[in-house]
C-alpha cells in the first residue's frame, strides 16, 4: 500500500455524539457540519414553525417529535481531516441502536447540559464507552443559559463517571453574563461580544491580556484569572496518552445554539482524537486499519431512506484496506460473494455515490436482503468474524396484525424489513403462528406503527402482551411443545430459534425447577 493510503487513513476521524435527550446533541452536529461546509444553514431541531429541521433528523417522526430515533451518519472535511459523525438517538428506548453504533467508532463526544449535569442516559452510554476503552471528549453545552458552577460540573464528572477531566477552556460567566471562554490550550480568550476572527484575544506568557481591552474592566475577568490559577495548580495534568486510553476526558465549555466555542472544540478534537484503530475478531486476532486487504462490518440497516424507491441501506464501517465501487466481497456467515456496485456516502438522508473509501470511513451499500446486522465483509480470501455486536433481550411485547386483511402482502414485507433494522424483535407462536414483536422501550412500538402506516401504507392493530422475560434455549432438542403454556409461552424468533416468554420471575423459577435439564440464557 502507498504512503498516500496511509496518509488517507491517518486523516480519518470517526466519532459518535452521545448524550441524554435534549442536551444539544443534534444542534452541535449541525454546527460541526456548518464548519465543514457540508450545510449552509443550521436547522433547528424543533423547527415546526420555521419549516427548518436538523439535517440529521431525517425521518418524518423525528421531525414531528423533535427527537432523534435512529442513528444518522454525516461526513465532511475540515482542514486536512476527513470526519465521519454518527449522531445517535438520546432516548433510552433506542439505546440498542446507539450501543451498536458505538462499536463502529474510534472515539465519542459526550454532551452535557450545563444546567442539568450528568443525566441517566449519559451515564449509561458513558459506561459502554468506558467498557470498550473509547476515548471520550466532553462538551459542556448551553453556557448561554444559567447553569451549575463549572467547578461543580467537573467534580460531578469525576465522581459520577469515575473519569479524570482536563478543562481545555474555561467559561467567563454564564447566561446573560457570559463573556466567552479562556482557551487554556491555545493561550487565548474567545470573546463573545466580537464577531469573526477578532473574537480571539491572544494572551501573554503569564496567561493574561496585554494592553487595554473592555473585558479587563469586568469583575468576571479577575475571577477568571483566579479560577485558571487554581486549575493550573490543583487540576489534573494534560496527557495525550491518557486521553487515547479513555482515562482522561478533555472538557470544552460552549454553546452549540449560539455556535460559541464549537470551532475551538472541533480543532482540538481533530488534533487529539485517534485515527482508525485496529479491530478485534472473534478469533482473537486484531485487524490493522493499514492492512491492505479490505474488511468491514455492518452495524446498522435502515429501510426506506428513500420511501419512493423502497430501498434498504446497510451501514458499513471499513476496518482495513481500501473500498472501490464494484469490488467483490465475501460474507463469511453465508459464504456468499457479492459485488458492491451501489455504494453511497451520507449527509443524513442526502446521499452521493462513493467510488472509493478507506479504513475508518462509513459507507452505505444497497441491500436486497443479503446482510444482517453484525455481518463481516472481506475482500480477500481470509475468513474471520469481527466481534459480535450487542443485542438486547426485549422486555415489552405486542401482538400485531394488519387491520385490513387485503394488505397482508405489504404487512409482511413491512415487518420483515423493519425487524431487520434491529430495533424491534420478531417472534411467531408455534401453533397459531401469531406475530409477536418485542422491544426494549414503548417508543419503538410507536415508531413501528407510524412507519408501517407511512412507509408501507398498512394500518396495524397492536395488542399489548405486557412485560415478559425472554429466554433462549441452549439445548433445543430437549424442548417439546407441551412445555408451552400461558405462563411460559414457547415461540420462534426471526431465525427460527426457540424462545420462552415467561410471565414473570416466579414463572421462570417454576419452569427451571420443573425442567432442570433445560438450559436457558438471555441476550445482553
Amino acid at each position: 500500500m502507498t504512503n498516500q493510503f496511509e496518509s488517507n487513513v491517518q486523516s480519518r476521524r470517526t466519532f459518535a455524539i452521545i448524550s441524554h435527550p435534549d442536551a444539544g446533541k443534534t444542534t452541535l452536529t449541525e454546527q460541526l457540519l456548518l464548519f465543514g461546509g457540508a450545510i449552509r444553514d443550521a436547522g433547528t431541531v424543533k423547527g415546526k414553525k420555521t419549516g427548518k429541521f436538523a439535517t440529521s433528523d431525517w425521518m418524518e417522526i423525528e421531525k414531528q417529535r423533535g427527537i432523534s430515533v435512529t442513528s444518522s451518519v454525516m461526513q465532511f472535511s475540515y482542514d486536512d481531516y476527513h470526519v465521519n459523525i454518527l449522531d445517535t438517538p438520546g432516548h433510552q428506548d433506542f439505546s440498542e441502536d446507539t450501543y451498536r453504533t458505538l462499536m463502529a467508532v474510534d472515539s465519542a463526544v459526550m454532551i452535557i447540559d450545563s444546567a442539568k449535569g450528568i443525566e441517566p442516559q449519559t451515564l449509561k452510554l458513558f459506561k459502554v464507552c468506558k467498557l470498550r476503552g473509547i476515548p471520550i471528549f466532553t462538551f459542556i453545552n448551553k453556557l448561554d443559559r444559567q447553569g451549575k458552577d463549572p467547578l461543580a460540573l467537573l467534580e460531578e464528572l469525576e465522581e459520577v463517571l469515575g473519569i479524570q477531566s482536563y478543562p481545555m477552556n474555561w467559561p467567563i460567566g454564564m447566561g446573560k453574563e457570559f463573556l466567552g471562554v479562556y482557551d487554556r490550550y491555545r493561550n487565548r480568550i474567545e470573546y463573545s461580544k466580537t464577531e469573526g476572527q477578532d473574537r480571539f484575544i491572544p494572551l501573554n506568557s503569564d496567561g493574561e491580556i496585554d494592553g487595554d481591552h473592555p473585558i479587563k474592566q469586568d469583575p468576571l475577568y479577575d475571577q477568571l484569572l483566579e479560577e485558571v490559577l487554581l486549575l493550573n495548580e490543583a487540576g489534573n495534568e494534560f496527557s495525550k496518552e491518557r486521553i487515547a486510553n479513555g482515562e482522561l476526558t478533555p472538557v470544552f465549555f460552549g454553546s452549540a445554539l449560539t455556535n460559541f466555542g464549537v470551532q475551538t472544540f472541533l480543532e482540538s478534537y481533530l488534533e487529539f482524537a485517534p485515527s482508525p484503530q485496529p479491530r478485534k475478531t472473534e478469533e482473537g486476532e486484531y485487524v490493522s486499519p493499514l492492512n491492505e486487504t479490505f474488511s468491514g462490518f455492518i452495524f446498522k440497516i435502515q429501510a426506506n431512506m428513500n420511501p419512493a424507491h423502497r430501498d434498504r441501506i446497510a451501514f458499513l464501517r471499513i476496518c482495513s484496506g481500501q473500498f472501490e465501487r464494484g469490488m467483490q466481497v465475501t460474507i463469511p456467515r453465508t459464504g456468499k460473494t457479492i459485488r458492491l456496485s451501489q455504494s453511497t456516502q451520507f449527509l443524513a438522508d442526502d446521499r452521493t455515490t462513493v467510488n472509493d473509501a478507506v479504513s475508518g470511513d462509513i459507507i452505505g451499500i444497497y441491500d436486497t436482503g443479503n446482510y444482517q446486522i453484525g455481518d463481516t465483509l472481506i475482500g480477500g480470501k481470509d475468513s474471520y468474524h469481527f466481534e459480535k455486536l450487542p443485542q438486547f433481550t426485549p422486555e415489552l411485547f405486542m401482538k400485531v396484525t394488519a387491520k385490513n386483511v387485503m394488505k397482508q402482502k405489504h404487512f409482511y414485507k413491512g415487518i420483515d424489513q423493519l425487524v431487520q433494522e434491529g430495533a424491534i424483535q420478531y417472534y411467531r407462536t408455534l401453533r397459531t403462528e401469531e406475530i409477536i414483536l418485542g422491544a426494549v422501550g414503548q417508543l419503538q412500538f410507536e415508531v413501528f406503527e407510524h412507519r408501517m402506516k407511512n412507509e408501507y401504507n398498512v394500518d396495524v392493530v397492536m395488542q399489548n402482551v405486557g412485560n415478559k422475560i425472554a429466554r433462549w434455549i441452549e439445548n433445543e432438542k430437549d424442548v417439546n411443545e407441551n412445555m408451552s403454556s400461558s405462563r411460559s409461552l414457547l415461540v420462534k424468533d426471526r431465525v427460527g430459534q426457540l424462545v420462552f416468554l415467561f410471565e414473570n420471575d416466579f414463572a421462570l423459577r417454576w419452569f427451571q425447577d420443573k425442567h432442570p435439564s433445560i438450559r436457558l440464557y438471555s441476550l445482553i
